[in-house]
């Protein structure tokens, strides 16, 4: 991409990052956003449809995974992050070519953006790879997470996500997390009042 398209992509996206908007309520005017992080943990399962068993035959396959999630809220309604899964055993799969893959405990970092679309929903896409001493992939992330706060900037969440694995496989998982905001992504006074 070519560095006037970058500019331009970016000066779009901080039109979205403005602090006050018209038409807003006196009490949502009063709260100031704070730029803040949030590093989650979560817990899941992976579901590969092309799964192979150990005689070769077709099987829908669930992988038990976990999550490491770190993002940076830069404005109300967008973030970046990386988003880290890792599935906890080895596996037998088909690939796009027909061949058959094996994956022994693969991580797939991936660099997210996030939007948020409300208080509860978010939605994710970004690209990152897949790293199992087999071979290593390029994949493309997508993703929708629901998210409630408990207290004090814990939230609890659920999320749904899809793994494209240029020239692998794909991928489905769902999983259920915990999170910590830090970083003062609320003033002491809003604090005190809840």
């Amino acid at each position: 991409m070519k560095q006037p398209a970058i500019f331009f992509i970016f000066i779009f996206l901080m039109g979205f990052c403005t602090k006050k908007s018209y038409g807003q309520h006196h009490e949502e005017a009063a709260e100031e956003f704070t730029r803040h992080s949030s590093i989650g943990v979560v817990l899941g399962h992976a579901h590969v449809f092309e799964g192979r068993n150990a005689e070769g035959d077709k099987v829908v396959l669930s992988l038990p995974s976990w999550g490491i999630d770190y993002n940076y809220y830069f404005c109300p309604k967008w973030a970046i992050g990386l988003h880290t899964d890792i599935i906890t055993e080895t596996f037998l799969v088909k690939g796009h070519g027909g061949e058959e893959l094996e994956r022994s405990i693969p991580i797939a970092p991936a660099l997210m953006g996030m939007y948020k679309a409300g208080k509860h929903w978010s939605f994710l896409l970004g690209a990152g790879g897949e790293f199992a001493k087999e071979a290593n992939y390029f994949l493309n992330r997508l993703g929708v997470e629901y998210g409630a706060e408990i207290h004090n900037g814990w939230e609890v969440s659920g999320s749904l996500g899809y793994d494209i694995k240029w020239n692998a496989y794909d991928s489905w998982l769902i999983g259920i997390g915990i999170s910590k905001s830090f970083g003062g992504h609320k003033n002491e006074e809003s604090n005190k009042a809840e």
